[in-house]
């Protein structure tokens, strides 16, 4: 499987959303389960850094993403920097104890997967988080720096996705954490908002917010729809947008609601989420009535695209609370 590329910033990728939240549910299964039987249901140390291949990549790379940042080092025998990047990195994953796993592939026996993430020379280091690919670093960087970027990784994979790593039990058997997982049974709705997914990566907006909407029509407690409809409608809101035009008329116009929920959606879409809230914030407390009430809802609606989890959101509800009441 191809990795797909990852900002930092930016819209939820629902896709991912679902799987870390469907992974994260399994390991605390897993645990209590193990915690009934007078386990802790962690990894073993020696799990955090792995040797991949391409045979084992998706089950070892793309589903342990749900769950645990997966940072991966391409190195060669040949290579004489990647003998010296390899051991940091190995001992900052056991020092690290399981907010990160380290994934160690071989080029030479894995040219394939060399090409997919267009590494162009060794040492290359990226990082895997819900099913997404992120590029870290090349060369033998220094350890200060590999530090600054592995707090920086683990931080936005706990904040976006709720991805808090792996609980590490040192008396764990090694290697049990390997062993392939049971498929979780089909829900009812799930053929539908995988339509919507693939609708959504399509570019198909229209299509996808028709299938969160059969969806929530069904069940309209279903978190995962609402989210994707929160984010397919906002897509679809900003579609041929000109942003200069927006952004220029939201500057000439701070008082009117319209120009500054359009650039509040801008906003979001472009990563800035904070900005896109504080506009909003600012707006509510600037207007009345009618147009007071618009701004509310649409930043309502961008908390749904975000997540209610995020503590951007968390931050955002009280400054709202603060700026009606």
């Amino acid at each position: 499987m191809q990795p797909r590329n990852m900002s930092m910033s930016g819209v939820v990728d629902l896709a991912a959303v679902k799987a870390a939240q469907e992974a994260k549910a399994k390991a605390e299964q897993a645990r209590a389960e193990a915690a009934r039987h007078g386990g802790t249901g962690g990894v073993s140390p020696a799990d955090l850094v792995i040797d991949v291949d391409e045979a084992r990549f998706e089950s070892d790379v793309l589903q342990r993403s749900t769950e645990v940042p997966v940072v991966i080092d391409f190195w060669a025998e040949w290579c004489e920097p990647c003998k010296q990047l390899s051991p940091v990195l190995e001992r900052l994953a056991v020092e690290y104890n399981g907010r990160f796993l380290l994934a160690k592939i071989d080029v030479d026996a894995n040219q394939m997967l060399m090409q997919q993430f267009g590494v162009q020379g060794i040492p290359a280091v990226f990082a895997v988080v819900a099913g997404q690919a992120l590029p870290l670093f090349q060369g033998a960087a220094g350890e200060a720096q590999i530090r600054q970027t592995l707090d920086q990784l683990v931080q936005v994979a706990e904040q976006r996705f709720g991805l808090t790593g792996l609980v590490v039990d040192p008396e764990a058997e090694p290697g049990a954490d390997r062993a392939a997982a049971p498929e979780r049974p089909a829900g009812p709705h799930d053929a539908a908002l995988e339509a919507a997914v693939q609708a959504l990566d399509a570019g198909d907006l229209a299509g996808a917010v028709r299938a969160y909407k059969n969806v929530l029509s069904d069940d309209p407690g279903n978190t995962e729809a609402k989210l994707g409809l929160a984010q397919a409608e906002l897509l679809q809101r900003v579609q041929g947008a000109d942003p200069q035009r927006v952004r220029q008329e939201a500057a000439d116009k701070p008082d009117d609601a319209q120009a500054q929920i359009a650039a509040a959606d801008l906003d979001l879409v472009g990563g800035h989420v904070e900005d896109a809230f504080g506009r909003l914030i600012d707006t509510v407390r600037r207007t009345a009535g009618d147009d007071r009430d618009a701004v509310r809802v649409r930043l309502l609606e961008l908390f749904e695209v975000v997540g209610a989890d995020d503590p951007r959101v968390t931050a955002a509800r009280r400054a709202l609370a603060r700026a009606l009441f």
